[in-house]
């Protein structure tokens, strides 16, 4: 019982640092990095795809990143697409390739995308946190319901606390390289 509270309540606080590591990798820094186009959808025939899905994205230069569609009719979606992303790139499209430059940061847009990162890091805490709550109150029922004594209880509570703090510590560690990275210039 307490080790399969144990092991979900570890599976999810896995999941949720896997995702804030996503998160974090979408985040745009003064390099180019294929994970920034992850998240982007394209209106393909009415039906919202992934980019990845529609073309393959190479980068050849430090800020220069090629788009290559698969499907020569799809390449005014995806550029209609790369523009009202958030990135803020303006994709040009010289006949075989989508070309992107992306522009240096400054540094009010550096600080901006730092506080991004501090509030998807937040974000990613309290999603433990919550896990840990949730966890927390289902050793307490089953010590209450009595299918458990106090001490394997207490015990299980201190196993949670230390695999929660390894997690939130392993997010804290994603969010000062993404600081580190994004103040780099």
């Amino acid at each position: 019982m307490i080790d399969d509270v144990l092991l979900e309540a570890e599976d999810k606080m896995d999941k949720t640092v896997e995702a804030a590591r996503e998160d974090m990798a979408s985040i745009r820094t003064g390099r180019a990095n294929a994970s920034l186009f992850t998240k982007i959808l394209v209106d393909y025939y009415g039906a919202p795809t992934p980019l990845q899905q529609l073309a393959g994205v190479t980068i050849p230069e430090a800020r220069v990143v090629l788009v290559s569609p698969y499907d020569r009719s799809a390449t005014n979606d995806i550029i209609k697409a790369l523009r009202e992303s958030d990135l803020g790139v303006n994709p040009t499209d010289d006949g075989n390739v989508i070309r992107i430059s992306l522009p240096q940061l400054t540094e009010e847009r550096r600080r901006d995308y730092v506080k991004l990162a501090k509030t998807k890091g937040e974000d990613a805490r309290v999603s433990v946190r919550s896990i840990r709550r949730k966890a927390k109150d289902e050793l307490d029922r089953l010590v209450k319901d009595g299918e458990v004594g106090e001490d394997e209880g207490a015990r299980a509570e201190k196993e949670l606390e230390g695999v929660t703090k390894s997690h939130v510590e392993t997010i804290d560690e994603l969010l000062a390289n993404k600081e580190r990275e994004l103040l780099e210039v």
